[in-house]
């Protein structure tokens, strides 16, 4: 399986001429993320995970494309894309589906706490085939099942480095790549990623620096 990322916290994955598309945001770039996609999965609502024209003007455009999102994402798309409303399907934690192709199970359900006073908003992560693992914005760890390769949100306004670190080592998965990455600069990223690499090793994890745009095979 090919994946590619894009900045922040979207990435695309490639396996047998299908495309799935995880969380093409505010952030990212959008239409080259979704370009010739098959399928997208949808975290959760907030802007930098979707960036709600780009998908729905996608959903329009490729009449074959199918999304899968919590409720309120859902509901929104339809609204905004209501000839595409059959291909938009609801999706709640501890579900497994098939999407373009790829083997789905969900997990988590809401949104790590920002602060008390903002309101905790529906989220759920994606295990695909097995193997890759987007949390979304939480730092739920999938149960019964071993992840392979782990997408680590690094930065964010809901979490601080030693969850960050934690999250690794909870998981355990072989290789881990960062998401969740675009407020930080070169120095953050550099400081957070050192953290992430040499503790997650002493566990068992290779954590490896993605540039958006850059591939690998997982």
């Amino acid at each position: 399986m090919k994946l590619t990322k894009f900045t922040h916290a979207c990435v695309r994955l490639e396996k047998e001429g299908r495309v799935l598309v995880l969380d093409p945001g505010s952030f990212s770039e959008t239409e080259q993320a979704l370009a010739g996609a098959d399928a997208v999965l949808i975290t959760h609502e907030h802007a930098d995970h979707i960036d709600v024209d780009a998908v729905s003007g996608a959903l329009l455009a490729n009449k074959e494309l199918q999304l899968f999102a919590p409720d309120g994402v859902a509901s929104q798309l339809r609204g905004k894309a209501p000839d595409a409303a059959d291909r938009i399907s609801t999706v709640a934690a501890d579900e497994s589906f098939e999407a373009a192709g790829f083997a789905i199970r969900s997990f988590g359900g809401q949104h790590a706490l920002i602060h008390p006073q903002i309101p905790v908003v529906a989220n759920v992560g994606y295990l695909v085939d097995s193997n890759v693992y987007h949390p979304g914005d939480s730092f739920a760890i999938p149960d019964g099942i071993g992840v392979q390769t782990l997408l680590v949100p690094i930065h964010a306004p809901w979490n601080k480095v030693g969850e960050v670190v934690d999250f690794v080592i909870g998981v355990r998965a072989p290789r881990a790549f960062p998401i969740h990455d675009a407020l930080l600069n070169d120095a953050g990223r550099g400081l957070v990623e050192a953290h992430v690499s040499r503790i997650g090793a002493r566990y068992g994890t290779e954590y490896r620096h993605l540039s958006s745009g850059e591939s690998v095979e997982v």
